[in-house]
């Protein structure tokens, strides 16, 4: 079922070697894969970010595709390394840390297996405890890319429910209110994408054009607090205004039409960072 195609996810950046050696091993693997980048600029650690760039991106790509992801910061340590193969075909091989988290909730996992470092790991690299990326996540991904070894034989079956779960903020919707979480960035413009789905926004049936209150809290201090107009797109409002619209994936996403609204008012993202959007 391997379609020989390998997506690489990482915290490492592009400033040193540690991604090429990854791409060097999965082409020792079988130079006959077509390996590409979902990205290689998570915020150094954060296991979250990781989970949602993999919810972001998985389902676009054609069944059968493999994904390693590597956000580790316990690595050498006992958390376990897997593959887990989702709903829609794709294979995500990653530790088992919270990074399948958005992908459990959202698209479903059908199987996980434990890694079998005995088998599925580069010959003389027992004795290097810090790069597994390279050594047992690339190395096994290629393999796996590649049809050299099947699904089964990554390792021992593990089960679904006892994979690690990062805590989510649950939606908290009334007759005129909405409230979750800021959940991530659309980076480089500095949207805000928050964890309330259009769905639920739409419990307070909006229409475009209407305007709320949107207040923004980290942890019990206000950041934040505005009228905004509830729009289609960036254009709905004038440059330089705020401006609420549904995004990419559904989702509830807080703009500045041609600015960064992160950056504008220092907002942050997390569990800790909550967003209210209230009917007027």
């Amino acid at each position: 079922m391997s379609n020989q195609l390998l997506v690489l996810q990482s915290d490492f950046g592009l400033v040193d070697g540690a991604v090429s050696a990854m791409i060097g091993v999965a082409l020792q693997e079988s130079p006959n894969l077509g390996i590409h980048h979902l990205t290689h600029d998570i915020t150094p650690y954060n296991i979250f970010e990781g989970s949602y760039r993999l919810f972001q991106t998985v389902e676009y790509w054609p069944k059968g595709t493999t994904f390693v992801s590597v956000v580790d910061p316990g690595v050498g340590s006992k958390r376990k390394s897997v593959v887990a193969l989702t709903e829609q075909d794709h294979y995500i091989v990653t530790p088992d840390n919270g990074t399948l988290s958005y992908i459990k909730k959202h698209v479903g996992i059908k199987a996980v297996r434990e890694i079998s470092e005995v088998k599925n790991r580069r010959q003389n690299t027992e004795h290097s405890y810090t790069f597994h990326g390279r050594d047992v996540y690339a190395y096994t991904g290629a393999k796996l890319a590649s049809g050299h070894i099947s699904f089964e034989e990554v390792g021992p079956v593990l089960s679904v429910n006892d994979i690690v779960e990062l805590p989510v903020v649950e939606t908290q919707v009334t007759d005129n209110q909405v409230r979750g979480a800021i959940d991530i960035l659309d980076v480089r413009f500095g949207s805000l994408w928050t964890s309330i789905t259009r769905e639920e926004f739409y419990q307070l049936n909006p229409e475009f054009n209407d305007r709320f209150e949107v207040t923004i809290y980290n942890n019990d201090m206000l950041v934040y607090q505005n009228q905004v107009t509830y729009g289609k797109s960036f254009a709905d409002v004038r440059i330089g205004q705020p401006i609420l619209y549904i995004n990419s994936l559904y989702r509830l996403g807080l703009a500045i039409n041609q600015g960064s609204f992160a950056k504008a008012y220092n907002v942050g993202v997390g569990s800790n960072w909550h967003i209210e959007v209230k009917k007027i």
